[in-house]
């Protein structure tokens, strides 16, 4: 495998995460064609422009290293290696077409190495929220130009907070929800449900929807670097590379 230089490659997906972020925001808000891909999900040109920016990155810096993107199709046919980077330009997508002003949505570049994510950007552009990490630096977020480093929270005493899908909760959440007694939940879009988690503001996110790979790899890495734990609902280990670049179902969480 190629070795890596984490800190110099957060350093520079960050900016590439930025840049693409701004792309994104020049369309957010405004009345704009929506297509389709072949799976019927919307895909709006910041996606295009978002990935317009990433992959050139990706591919100056680590031209060795595969990249499996979302928005290019044809990379979902590719064979997952050892060493391949997974691109979400811009997740949340339905939270964008609302324009409800939330603002959440995210760009989303991972590294994942044998199996398992090492390495995440995943940035708010509307909400300025940045969230960085790898396996050898921890996990950080930086809103305002002064990183600051976060981790997993202990249980409060007012108890757990599950944080949910804005348009995807299900039936088998709600009962995951009931039997482990937790009645207190919140709701965003996006990879920053993992987020919320590795810093603190919740404790664990359930998600028995279906997700693709690069829906989930870039949060995945930074709630793993804060000392959260991704795993199936039977407590087995959720690993990347999988046939299609398809998950089943995961809980991801702090102090659980």
């Amino acid at each position: 495998m190629k070795t890596i230089d984490y800190p110099f490659l957060l350093k520079e997906l960050q900016r590439a995460a930025r840049e693409a972020g701004k792309e994104v925001m020049k369309i957010y808000a405004k009345s704009l064609d929506v297509s389709y891909k072949t799976d019927g999900s919307p895909v709006t040109l910041a996606d295009q422009a978002a990935e317009n920016v990433i992959l050139p990155v990706l591919r100056e810096i680590a031209p060795q290293i595969p990249i499996v993107s979302e928005e290019s199709e044809v990379s979902h046919t590719l064979l997952a290696a050892e060493q391949f980077f997974l691109v979400d330009p811009l997740d949340g997508t339905k939270e964008f077409l609302k324009q409800d002003g939330l603002g959440s949505f995210t760009v989303n570049i991972a590294l994942i190495e044998n199996k398992l994510p090492t390495l995440g950007i995943v940035y708010a552009p509307a909400l300025g929220r940045m969230f960085y990490a790898s396996t050898v630096t921890g996990a950080f977020e930086d809103s305002d130009g002064e990183p600051k480093s976060i981790t997993i929270r202990d249980i409060p005493a007012s108890g757990t907070v599950a944080v949910t899908s804005v348009s995807h909760r299900d039936k088998p959440t709600n009962n995951w929800l009931r039997d482990n007694n937790i009645s207190q939940t919140t709701s965003i879009g996006s990879s920053l449900k993992f987020c919320l988690v590795a810093c603190g503001e919740a404790d664990v996110y359930p998600r028995f929807g279906p997700t693709m790979e690069w829906d989930t790899a870039a949060g995945d890495a930074v709630l793993r670097a804060a000392g959260g734990r991704v795993a199936q609902p039977d407590d087995s280990a959720f690993e990347y590379g999988k046939e299609n670049y398809r998950n089943g179902p995961f809980i991801a969480h702090g102090n659980l």
